[in-house]
């Protein structure tokens, strides 16, 4: 599960330009402003991700001209988003360690995740908005969701590419979506739940259009996979403001698994060739990504860039072309890079 908030150690103090009352701190991968005087390198901080969603609480009040929102879905709180004061990105928000004193917590150790104590929860839009579709339950067990770890929360896993041969695939802005083949049947499915196949959902209506259920039974039967499940960004008009500015829907597979294990990539392109669907491009592989991008500032530089209409591109996926399992995350290795510029954008 993704840390929102975090005890974390301030790396770094850095002054603003012009600024009187603030200046820049730097949390794990991130930047954020903060109150000029508030920390000094080496403090411990409680740490709030981006798309965090705080309750409403008197210590959090100060937030409520910038960020509080009354959502459908979380109702009111107060959402984290990047922003830009005086020319700086500032991405998240650092409080000093005694907002924990009220909860009864003390000298908790860095890394300790705090987001339930705190009683935070992840900003999100209501799935039902993004996709439509009447529900039927929830992802079957062995669906993961498709949250990626992105890069500036986890710095270290940069690391983990060394000498290993990679793959950068562009981030599509859309609503993440799967089907998946079990012994209870055919399922269609978004980030949270599964659809009913009545007509009512755009994503299954398209996956019947490829004749999707058909061909993966095919495809199971012939190589003896029980469970085989596809997931990929399914974007178009009405779904998370079309940034693509697609004129139909389209639906991007990013990862396959095969009886609980994920294909290489080799393997997902031949799949999604022979099932006549589309992929999430594939925009460079390499032999040792350190070496080539051996900071998250590069990475950062490498995410930003275009859709082919124009509009800003969300960023890169960045995995190994090999699956590799990693102990850091507890799965397979992956990371994201989302664009600033796209964030600063888009919200």
């Amino acid at each position: 599960m993704r840390k929102l908030a975090s005890v974390q150690i301030i790396k770094s103090v850095e002054p603003i330009e012009g600024a009187d009352f603030i200046e820049l701190v730097h949390v794990l991968g991130w930047q954020c402003v903060a109150k000029k005087g508030e920390f000094k390198e080496g403090d411990c901080c409680v740490y709030f991700e981006i798309d965090s969603f705080l309750p409403v609480r008197p210590e959090f009040e100060f937030l409520r001209a910038s960020s509080y929102k009354n959502s459908e879905l979380l109702g009111e709180g107060f959402r984290l988003k990047t922003q830009k004061f005086r020319g700086q990105i500032s991405q998240g928000l650092a409080l000093p360690a005694s907002i924990l004193d009220q909860t009864g917590w003390h000298g908790l150790p860095e890394g300790t995740d705090v987001t339930e104590l705190l009683g935070v929860k992840k900003y999100e839009v209501p799935e039902m908005a993004t996709s439509g579709g009447n529900v039927c339950g929830v992802l079957p067990w062995h669906v993961p969701h498709t949250d990626e770890t992105r890069v500036q929360a986890m710095p270290e896993l940069l690391k983990e590419f060394a000498g290993i041969p990679y793959y950068i695939s562009t981030k599509i802005d859309g609503s993440s979506h799967s089907v998946s083949l079990d012994e209870d049947g055919f399922h269609a499915m978004g980030h949270n739940y599964e659809y009913k196949d009545d007509g009512s959902s755009g994503f299954y209506n398209l996956v019947k259009s490829y004749d999707l259920e058909r061909k993966m039974r095919a495809y199971a039967a012939e190589s003896g996979v029980q469970k085989l499940t596809l997931q990929g960004e399914y974007a178009g008009p009405g779904i998370q403001g079309n940034r693509l500015k697609l004129v139909k829907p389209a639906w991007y597979v990013f990862t396959i698994i095969e009886d609980g294990r994920r294909v290489s990539l080799d393997k997902m392109l031949h799949i999604c060739e022979a099932f006549g669907i589309e992929h999430v491009p594939i925009e460079e592989r390499g032999e040792d990504l350190p070496s080539k991008y051996p900071t998250v500032e590069a990475l950062l530089e490498r995410a930003d860039g275009n859709y082919p209409n124009g509009g800003k591109k969300e960023g890169i996926v960045i995995r190994p072309v090999e699956p590799v399992y990693c102990e850091m995350l507890g799965s397979p290795l992956s990371m994201k890079v989302v664009s600033n510029k796209y964030l600063l954008k888009n919200g």
